[in-house]
């Protein structure tokens, strides 16, 4: 089982809370905790640079 980590806060991403998407710029996929995708902190595509809300 692999362990994610989120692109906003760097936390371990486990079980249901998290989110994971296609970048819209480049299609890797994003990890993001639901803390952060709630209050909206930026997120940074680490393959192409696309920074997204």
């Amino acid at each position: 089982m692999e362990i994610y980590k989120c692109v906003s806060c760097n936390a371990n991403l486990f079980g249901t809370n998290y989110v994971a998407f296609p970048c819209p710029a480049c299609g890797e996929m994003i990890y993001r905790c639901k803390k952060c995708r709630k209050i909206g902190n930026l997120y940074v595509c680490e393959n192409c640079g696309f920074i997204g809300p």
